[in-house]
């Protein structure tokens, strides 16, 4: 149960009721949201606060300075590497190659992905060119 009067310790803090306007309005102002996105996050991650913080956090970041890539937060690995769709090391190597700027690192792997589909074509054309020999 997410809030239960009779108990007033950390667990109970740590949880966001929404049946209780008073605890709408707190972790509305808190998380300087509308109660609506406030009820839709709770609904997405769960009623425990910290989730709800750092699905918060996540979100803003999507909104905010899109053109640098801050590899120090855990946050922004996860979103990068799941926009670029590939591994947090490959990033974090691609981000030490070319800088933290986004356009910089999404060149960078589309530079890879035509350079891995050139050579995989090179090798059909050989294979196909060996048949005919035969």
């Amino acid at each position: 149960m997410a809030d239960n009067k009779k108990k007033r310790g950390a667990q109970d803090r740590a949880l966001i009721a929404l049946s209780e306007s008073y605890e709408v309005a707190y972790w509305s102002k808190k998380f300087k949201v509308t109660p609506a996105k406030l009820k839709a996050a709770v609904k997405k991650v769960g009623h425990s606060a910290k989730k709800v913080e750092a699905h918060f956090k996540e979100q803003r970041h999507m909104a905010a300075d899109r053109a640098r890539i801050a590899i120090s937060e855990p946050y922004e690995v996860r979103y990068w590497s799941k926009k670029f769709k590939v591994t947090p090391a490959r990033l974090k190597a691609a981000v030490a190659e070319v800088g933290h700027s986004s356009k910089k690192v999404e060149a960078h792997f589309a530079k890879k992905k035509t350079a891995k589909k050139k050579k995989a074509a090179k090798k059909t054309v050989k294979k196909t060119v060996k048949r005919k020999k035969s």
